[in-house]
């Protein structure tokens, strides 16, 4: 099959989850004989017209110059182009800046589209922002010839919404294994001696519900906040009221996927406040990397992690964790469960086969 990804700021990975999927779903079809091309912005570090087998294609993206705006000139450059390819199937990574052009997409492919999660639901937009991606949203489910979900949750919810069937395939992780104890070093941490996150800056992530239980902690073990502070208003909001805190650690942002695993991997409570969208990348992260998982209290986390974690629903709880879990081995069921669902059931492999069965199963119908 020839197979269009569109939807990211391309490969290899140096922005988010989508991105690491179609880095590691790109490599895959290509070894599996298919042609296979990946839709990257201009101003990607990584300018080669080919990655691990699967041709790259640079479209213009203005983002950095205009702003948000950007994102959907840059998706609009993608939808031109692809029309001129001749793809049999055009997977979609989302929505929100893509499915206005709808009326654009190339009529010969079937359009599979991975709905992600309920991006009108942020709270880091601004009530018209909400109102057109739940149009966004409207607009991808009647665009797409076939839908994914991500998560039950989603797939639950687009059912009820649209009386549209998807097929639910989780997102990937790899277990971590070859962890270095020397990482911790050029952090001056030691093993067990602190505790941490990693999110985006935005309130959905209940950042600050866990900072606030962090400070009301009786114990005031170091605590890791990674995730870029500096570039929106509620990440400053959030260092200017825990700067007296001193335990608190902002650390910003982290790209060295090594070190991540390690912080992870070596951390005594990993907190995943979480609570917008399916199967999250970093709670995956966590799970293969042997962290003990303490999550926001909802459906999508629920379904993940089920018995294997604690969860939280306020600040209170959060200090009752840190005052009372000293140590993690104290909990090792949760730690070998977890690391066994990403073997059996979230390892790239796994997910990477069920998205070709589906493509070879609804290419064969058309």
């Amino acid at each position: 099959m020839k197979i269009g990804i569109l939807g990211t700021r391309g490969i290899p990975n140096y922005h988010g989850g989508f991105e690491q999927f179609a880095e590691f779903f790109a490599a895959f079809l290509a070894e599996k004989g298919h042609e296979v091309y990946v839709y990257s912005s201009h101003s990607h570090p990584y300018q080669e017209k080919t990655f691990m087998g699967a041709h790259i294609i640079h479209c213009n993206d203005p983002e950095e110059k205009i702003g948000t705006a950007g994102q959907f000139i840059y998706d609009l450059n993608c939808i031109l182009d692809a029309k001129k390819r001749n793809f049999d199937i055009l997977l979609q990574l989302g929505y929100t800046s893509n499915s206005v052009w709808y009326k654009l997409l190339p009529k010969k492919p079937l359009i599979i589209t991975n709905m992600d999660g309920l991006e009108w639901k942020r709270s880091k937009y601004s009530k018209a922002v909400r109102h057109f991606l739940k149009h966004a949203e409207k607009w991808a489910v009647k665009s797409s010839d076939y839908l994914i979900a991500d998560s039950i949750g989603i797939q639950n919810y687009l059912e009820k919404t649209y009386k549209r069937e998807s097929r639910y395939i989780a997102y990937g992780a790899e277990k971590f294994e070859n962890p270095n104890v020397d990482v911790l070093k050029e952090y001056g941490l030691e093993t067990g001696g602190y505790n941490m996150l990693i999110a985006r800056m935005e309130p959905e992530n209940n950042i600050e519900t866990i900072l606030d239980g962090v400070a009301k902690a009786k114990q005031k073990t170091p605590f890791l906040v990674i995730g870029k502070h500096d570039t929106n208003a509620f990440g400053k909001h959030l260092t200017q009221k825990f700067k007296e805190v001193e335990h608190i650690k902002f650390l910003g942002g982290i790209y060295n996927f090594d070190h991540l695993n390690n912080l992870r991997y070596y951390s005594n409570l990993y907190f995943h406040g979480h609570s917008v969208g399916g199967t999250n990348p970093s709670l995956l992260e966590a799970m293969a990397s042997n962290a003990l998982i303490i999550a926001h209290k909802n459906e999508f986390n629920g379904k993940i992690l089920e018995e294997d974690a604690f969860y939280f629903t306020n600040s209170d709880e959060v200090a009752g964790y840190i005052d009372s879990i000293n140590d993690k081995s104290t909990h090792k069921s949760f730690l070998c469960n977890n690391s066994d669902k990403i073997s059996n059931l979230f390892a790239w492999d796994i997910i990477n086969n069920k998205y070709l069965n589906f493509f070879e199963e609804v290419y064969a119908k058309d």
